[in-house]
């Protein structure tokens, strides 16, 4: 059993290390089914559940200072890609794709949650998930800490996370050939030659890791000092608000275009999320399949809604599935979405992802109170 938290550290650490090196360096489709946040959030529950670590004062003080000062330095990072005025190029027609996308989402995760009746752990489990529905894991990670989500539930719904977005993904991608058959039903003319023109905020040159680290913390830690004196619900949910203002505000400015924010942010996420899987601890997966069965009734309500939106907005089909996945799906699938229709436009999907860090946590903190508001 291991007692000292610098073990505890390094470990994680390591683990961390050997996964992503795994998950990107191999040509297994492994990964492509399971997520590397997914294996190692996995892979720290079990050692957690077999007693590897001890459950004493040194780690558990450890895990809530390493995870506090991380949530805020990696929203500050994650939010640094963001290009407003690059979106608004977008047009029209993908803005209100984008929008009908979030809001469909909204709506089908509080039908849903009033419908199979929630409980407060399952209502707050799913306030996490539709922040990564609306974002990205980042913005699970954020929402579920802000609201209070407990282990073993936010293991959950990372299960959740990954089985259903993974079908959604072969769903979307099963109805590309079909683009011209449903762009006839809503009556939509699918002129896209103009976005090829538009670019995503990618950063060049050489990579500033220390610089990205450094004023991440210095960020996370004004966040934290005006968390204590201005509350907003929660001490948790302010320091994340203001983490995420600094990071759009931040995006404004010339820091954005430091190059290697994505890459610092990502190993943040990789060390909360091991973090919050080493001290999950699940006695019993009996209500797995209500959690999966309620994020399918989600996404076919989320579905349906695109439909209806699609038709009376006469939006395409590339339009609502570029959409629908960016929120759904994050960076690492809505550019290949995108790319399936046209390679020209895979900068489309990254521009909508990126947004999606912003959307995703005050949509998720929107959504995972009125759930709880609703719950039993």
């Amino acid at each position: 059993m291991i007692a000292s938290p610098l073990i505890y550290l390094l470990i994680i650490a390591l683990s961390v290390a050997a996964i992503h090196l795994l998950a990107t360096k191999t040509a297994s489709k492994f990964f492509t089914y399971v997520p590397a946040v997914v294996l190692i959030y996995a892979l720290m529950m079990l050692f957690g559940m077999s007693g590897l670590f001890a459950h004493n004062e040194a780690i558990g003080h450890i895990y809530t200072v390493t995870k506090t000062n991380l949530l805020p330095a990696m929203l500050f990072l994650m939010l640094l890609e963001i290009d407003l005025k690059h979106f608004l190029h977008l047009g029209k027609k993908l803005v209100s794709a984008y929008i009908l996308a979030v809001f469909s989402l909204v709506v089908a995760f509080v039908v849903v949650a009033w419908s199979f009746g929630f409980n407060k752990e399952m209502a707050a489990a799913f306030g996490a998930l539709s922040g990564s529905w609306m974002g990205g894991t980042a913005n699970m990670v954020a929402v579920g800490s802000a609201l209070h989500v407990p282990e073993d539930a936010f293991a959950y719904a990372l299960v959740v996370d990954s089985v259903n977005y993974t079908l959604w993904v072969m769903f979307l991608l099963f109805l590309v050939p079909f683009a011209k058959i449903f762009n006839r039903f809503t009556k939509s003319q699918s002129d896209l030659d103009y976005l090829s023109e538009i670019g995503c905020a990618c950063s060049m040159g050489a990579k500033r890791y220390w610089l990205l680290i450094a004023l991440s913390l210095v960020v996370s830690f004004f966040s934290q000092l005006l968390a204590q004196y201005f509350v907003i619900l929660n001490t948790t949910t302010t320091m994340v608000l203001f983490a995420t203002l600094f990071g759009l505000l931040a995006s404004f400015t010339p820091l954005r275009k430091i190059n290697g924010s994505s890459e610092v942010a990502n190993t943040m996420l990789y060390i909360l999320i091991a973090l919050i899987g080493s001290r999950a601890v699940i006695e019993n997966f009996s209500g797995l399949g209500l959690y999966v069965f309620a994020g399918f009734a989600i996404l076919a309500l989320h579905a349906l809604l695109m439909l209806v939106g699609a038709k009376l907005f006469r939006l395409d089909l590339f339009s609502i599935s570029v959409a629908s996945l960016a929120n759904i799906g994050g960076v690492a699938s809505a550019p290949i979405l995108a790319a399936t229709y046209n390679k020209k436009l895979v900068s489309i999907g990254v521009l909508m992802a990126i947004m999606g860090y912003l959307i995703g946590t005050f949509g998720g903190l929107f959504v995972g109170e009125i759930l709880l508001s609703l719950s039993h």
